[in-house]
């Protein structure tokens, strides 16, 4: 099928996109990557009146050192950028394992990194790695910025906190705590494919070798990245056992999560099923990364 008409709009400056969006409010729909949203015009379940198409606004494309030892990167960076950056690597370590998960190598040379947050698919690698990394993004409007937790951006079935005049323009995630752990696990029909289950972990072990902070999000689960507070905080004080690791698990499966989806892939308790399992062996991938970092290794040593 053919998209609906629309007026195309092909601002320059981050001011002058946010100018667009103020005017025509409802009717806009930003253009980033276009991996999304260009299907769903096609199909014609997305239909804006005008399209303001941010591909010509170099200053929103970058990955930079943040203050604080942690890394930024600006809505309009590719996603395979993202991918091979020595930045991300170093600094935010499960940001650079996720990445290869998002779709396809040809997908991931166009879409953008703030284009998958924003779209906030459920099923979707880059919100739940976002959230469990505690990230902060940045929106801006014509009438100032503001600074959001990520899991207070998503707030539904592909709903953010973003209202229509304003757009996510950067994501900052912090240094990750010493003695710090990762993991990413998915299980798809086919790599490429959505994931019927993922999940990001981070865990961090304090002097006496006992976990003193666990964060687990998890995807394909709920109406968007879902935070397993529950089955983190179990884990606090622990020393990562594999019984500790098996209940934390089976928290999240059955306490975080409370209506897991169905569809023709996979029933709810199948779900159910593989958070369990995925939830292990991140833990178990993320517990053995988390050990006390010493001079002569980087951040990513065990990436």
């Amino acid at each position: 099928m053919k998209p609906a008409p629309f007026r195309y709009l092909a601002p320059t400056s981050l001011e002058e996109a946010l100018h667009a969006l103020a005017e025509h409010g409802d009717d806009a729909k930003p253009l980033a990557g276009g991996q999304s949203l260009v299907p769903a015009m096609n199909f014609r379940l997305a239909q804006p009146a005008v399209l303001v198409d941010l591909n010509c606004i170099d200053a929103l494309a970058y990955v930079r050192a943040g203050d604080d030892g942690g890394v930024a990167i600006g809505a309009l960076t590719r996603q395979r950028t993202v991918e091979r950056s020595p930045l991300v690597a170093a600094r935010a370590p499960l940001v650079a394992e996720t990445v290869p998960y998002v779709a396809h190598p040809q997908i991931r040379n166009r879409g953008t990194f703030g284009g998958s947050l924003a779209h906030a698919d459920p099923a979707a690698e880059l919100p739940a790695v976002a959230v469990a990394l505690d990230a902060r993004f940045t929106l801006a409007s014509v009438r100032g910025s503001r600074v959001l937790a990520a899991e207070d951006f998503y707030t539904g079935l592909f709903e953010t906190a973003l209202v229509a005049d304003e757009l996510l323009v950067r994501a900052d995630f912090a240094p990750l705590p010493a003695a710090a752990g990762w993991a990413f696990e998915e299980l798809a029909r086919r790599h490429g494919d959505y994931a019927l289950v993922g999940v990001a972990a981070m865990v961090a072990r304090g002097g006496d070798g006992c976990f003193h902070d666990a964060r687990i999000a998890l995807l394909s689960v709920g109406p968007g990245p879902v935070l397993a507070t529950r089955a983190a905080a179990s884990l606090v004080g622990t020393t990562g056992t594999r019984e500790a690791l098996r209940a934390a698990a089976a928290i999240a499966a059955h306490r975080d999560v409370t209506d897991p989806p169905r569809d023709i892939h996979a029933t709810a308790a199948y779900r159910r099923h593989l958070i369990e399992v995925l939830t292990v062996r991140a833990l178990e991938r993320a517990s053995a990364r988390a050990r006390p970092s010493t001079t002569e290794e980087s951040p990513n040593a065990n990436h």
